[in-house]
């Protein structure tokens, strides 16, 4: 098999020369299914240097292609790159995640046994992420439990053979703020009946920085538009399972509302709490509190844009 590891980015640099280098450093043993690989990576229209640096810095990177677009969205990026791609298996991560040197071997094993096991391709691997907060050395992160995902198919890091992706349509580019575009795809691979094989040993370690309050009006903006990107994915897919996944449900409602005091802990009634929290070193606990209103934006995001749905229906 020869690998395409497509990977969107935007204004990512910093932690995308550590994404990069990494995939340089594959050790591939002789007796490999794979016969070769190349790196993917599209430019969402970024601002910052990325474009320069990638540029300037390829001879070091052999295996990269660069591709370049307006800013348009991560679906329509990873669009572009299974286009651009020449690879048989299409491998997809994010531009801040970190890999061990093990990583696509891990895949190619994991395709080939399911691939026996199954008696057909009808499959895709979903390797492991680890979240980090850590620059300097993101892969010496543990695994946590924070850091399980029961998604179905989440591009962070997933290996598929280009076929299926093409028979399903690829991504949705209407998915243009944040959100939803990967787990709407996997709805239509799961229609198409293809099977999950979890692969542990391709790890990929996820970094982001630690959680500080200037970070807040950026995270409550994420989740409104995630909320938006929810009720398109619901459009799409009317089902109790898509209500469930996107939080537009009366559960979600009445949880956060409880949880969030009807939003009375909010960014600001909770600022010197979180501030708190993060001067003593737990930046993480901090986040984990502080998505209890993140959550109550979501909710209300989702439920603002489906009343506008709903009225540019009636």
């Amino acid at each position: 098999m020869f690998f395409s590891v497509v990977i969107p980015t935007y204004n990512r640099k910093p932690i995308l020369e550590k994404c990069l280098r990494s995939l340089e450093q594959q050790v591939i043993p002789p007796n490999s299914p794979i016969e070769g690989y190349e790196v993917v990576v599209v430019d969402d229209g970024s601002t910052d240097e990325t474009v320069g640096w990638l540029r300037a810095n390829a001879a070091a990177l052999p295996h990269v292609r660069l591709f370049l677009q307006d800013h348009q969205g991560p679906a329509a990026a990873r669009n572009l790159g299974v286009e651009k791609a020449t690879g048989d298996t299409i491998i997809f991560i994010d531009s801040d995640l970190v890999v061990t040197e093990v990583f696509l071997q891990a895949h190619a094993a994991a395709l080939l046994e399911g691939t026996k096991r199954l008696g057909s391709d009808r499959l895709f691997t979903y390797g492991r992420v680890i979240n980090t907060c850590n620059f300097d050395d993101p892969t010496a992160e543990p695994f946590k439990v924070t850091d399980f995902s029961a998604a179905y198919f989440a591009t962070g890091n997933v290996a598929i053979a280009r076929h299926w992706l093409e028979q399903a349509g690829l991504f949705d580019t209407r998915f243009q703020l944040y959100g939803w575009e990967d787990l709407e795809l996997g709805v239509r691979l799961k229609n198409l009946g293809l099977t999950l094989v979890k692969c542990p040993a391709a790890v990929g370690y996820h970094w982001h920085p630690p959680f500080a309050l200037s970070q807040i009006p950026n995270l409550i903006d994420k989740e409104i538009q995630r909320g938006r990107m929810g009720v398109l994915f619901y459009q799409k897919h009317p089902t109790w399972d898509v209500r469930l996944m996107i939080q537009m449900t009366w559960l979600h409602r009445v949880l956060w509302g409880v949880l969030s005091l009807g939003g009375r802990l909010n960014e600001r009634t909770l600022a010197p709490l979180l501030q708190w929290l993060i001067d003593r070193g737990k930046p993480q606990l901090a986040l984990e509190i502080a998505r209890v209103f993140l959550n109550w934006y979501n909710v209300q995001g989702v439920y603002a844009a489906y009343d506008e749905f709903l009225a540019s229906k009636a």
